[in-house]
Parts: structure tokens; C-alpha cells; sequence
């Protein structure tokens, strides 16, 4: 979607239809309420400011809700924002729906169930081989089509299956660099280290934190998942403990969520991994929007640095 949000800068007018992914409520300091919208399309999104909101705005324009929207992109402290001049709702004459506005990740979700089966066949551990073959199964419905996050890092559909995969092909490369890595428990915890976002999501079009995901937690709930599938496996030994610490440590430190550091030499590459492939894709979407010699927006997520594009290739 060329045409789309993100590649709109500062200055231009923009005039399309979006999708509302979030609607906040607010108060300005003249005591008038506001809404804040998050708006997206395949592109990317931006947040927009809807001032002296009334409480039609706040039934019309609410997450999963399509909007056609005319303004002006200004900047607010280093990021783009939408100056809202009209918006109303998407009418069933005006031919847009809602996935036409969802961004998807750029492979196909069954040419990413095949890489993720291939890898499952080549391990060799019988113990972490089924535990991995028990979540495939029970969540292959959910892992083709949710994304990885609600923001920053593939959150887009099949964004967590695509993760997945890249992180995968990353451990295959390092794994002939190091061949003292222990494939069969890095393929494991890589597979599953996200698989409690499908508890801690909502859904794949406009997705908020559910109950469990904002008191819980996506760690801690999968970790617990893994203790009662091997139970039900009838699997005991190290391997379970070793695969729960996998998970458990794998955002690397406790301010960035995980209950133990890793201590398990796989457990650290698997952090790392995570930590790559999460960044490129950050980096190489929002840099893919702006034109050599150019600075990209601040991006939060990369402690709110803006990045470089160079003039020269390789």
C-alpha cells in the first residue's frame, strides 16, 4: 500500500480510509474530552488526537472499526501524529473491509507450517520432540494467522509463525558456527517461547491485552502449559525443567519480564535470537519508508533512536 500512512511525511495531507486498532478517552486541560485513535493500514499506523469528542465519537470510533479520515501528519515529540480534520465511519457502499487494512506477513502461512515441520523432523530428542509436536497440534489453528505483539515487532497477521521461522533460520546458521549447541533444545524453546501470546492476545485484527495477558502474562502461562503437557505426556526429566527456563528467561532480564535470567548457554542464544530478529524486522519495515539519506521517526521500541539510511549499496 504505497499509498499508505506510512509513507506519508510530515506536512502531507492525508485523506483515506483506516482501520481503528485502539480508542482511548481523555481529558484536555480545558476540561474538554478527547479520544486518542491508533489508525492503521498495511503500512503501519499512527496515532491521531480527536478533540472535543462528544459521546456519539466514543460509540462510533472504537477498536476493529473502519474510519474514512482527512488531515494533516504533524510531529509530536519526535513521532508522526494525524491532525484529525473529518472522520466518519466506513459505509458498506464505500467496498472497503476490514482485511483489506490488516498487514500479513510477507510468506505465506503454509510455505511457513512447512519450514516449521521440516525443523520439527530433524530433531532427534524424543521428549522435546513431542512436547513440540503437542503445541503444534493443539495451537496450529491460532499460530498460522496471530501476530507476535500488539506493536513494535511483527503484529501482524502470522507475525508469530514468521517469527518463528526467521528465529529458526538464525539457529541453524549459528549451529554451524557453534556446534556445541544443542539443536534439539534451541529449536524447542524458539518454537514454543511465544506460544502464550495466543493466550495473552485477544485476537488478529486489532489486538489488546486479555485478562490473563495483563495479570499473567505470556511467560509465565506458557510455562505452565509446558509442566501439564508433559504430564499428560507422561515425560519427566531435565528436559522439561531446562525447556521451562528456555521460556522463562528468554526476554533476558526481569525489567524487560522474565522471571529468571538465562543460565542455560541455550537459553542465552535463544534470547539473543530473539533480540535480532525482533530488531531487523523493526528496522527494516520503518526503513523501507523513507528514502536514502534520510533519518527515520524516533522508534520507541529502538530507545527511541532514529535511524540512518545511506546512500551507497553494498
Amino acid at each position: 500500500m504505497k499509498n499508505g500512512i506510512g509513507y506519508h511525511n510530515v506536512g502531507d495531507l492525508f485523506d483515506s480510509f483506516m482501520l481503528v486498532k485502539a480508542a482511548t478517552k481523555g481529558v484536555a486541560s480545558n476540561g474538554k474530552p478527547f479520544l486518542t485513535l491508533v489508525l492503521s493500514d498495511t503500512s503501519g499506523e499512527i496515532e491521531a488526537k480527536l478533540w472535543d469528542a462528544t459521546p456519539e465519537d466514543e460509540e462510533l470510533f472504537h477498536a476493529e472499526q473502519l474510519v474514512k479520515v482527512m488531515g494533516e501528519i504533524n510531529q509530536f515529540r519526535g513521532r508522526s501524529q494525524l491532525k484529525i480534520h473529518s472522520i466518519r465511519q466506513a459505509q458498506p457502499t464505500d467496498g472497503v473491509q476490514v482485511a483489506d487494512f490488516i498487514e500479513k506477513a510477507p510468506v505465506d502461512k503454509e510455505e511457513l507450517m512447512g519450514r516449521l515441520t521440516e525443523i520439527i523432523f530433524d530433531m532427534k530428542n524424543p521428549n522435546l520432540q513431542r512436547i513440540v509436536r503437542y503445541f503444534v497440534k493443539k495451537y496450529q489453528d491460532e499460530l498460522g494467522v496471530y501476530p507476535a505483539a500488539t506493536k513494535n515487532h511483527h503484529e501482524y497477521v502470522s507475525g508469530l509463525l514468521y517469527h518463528v521461522v526467521s528465529m529458526l533460520n538464525i539457529a541453524k546458521e549459528l549451529k554451524n558456527l557453534y556446534p556445541e549447541i544443542n539443536k534439539d533444545l534451541l529449536y524447542a524453546g524458539i518454537i514454543l517461547h511465544d506460544l502464550g501470546k495466543m493466550k495473552e492476545l485477544s485476537g488478529i485484527s486489532a489486538p489488546t491485552y486479555t485478562l490473563e495477558g495483563k495479570l499473567l502474562g505470556h511467560i509465565p502461562m506458557m510455562v505452565e502449559e509446558i509442566g501439564r503437557a508433559a504430564e499428560e505426556l507422561q515425560i519427566i526429566g531435565e528436559e522439561v525443567t531446562i525447556l521451562q527456563h528456555m521460556v522463562l528467561s528468554h526476554h533476558g532480564k526481569a525489567e524487560w519480564g522474565s522471571p529468571k535470567p538465562p543460565l542455560v548457554r541455550e537459553a542465552e542464544i535463544l534470547h539473543l535470537i530473539d533480540l535480532i530478529d525482533a530488531k531487523m524486522n523493526m528496522l527494516n519495515r520503518t526503513l523501507a519508508k523513507v528514502k536514502p539519506g534520510e533519518f527515520t521517526e524516533r522508534m520507541f521500541a529502538m530507545d527511541n533512536r532514529s535511524f540512518y539510511k545511506p546512500t551507497f549499496d553494498e
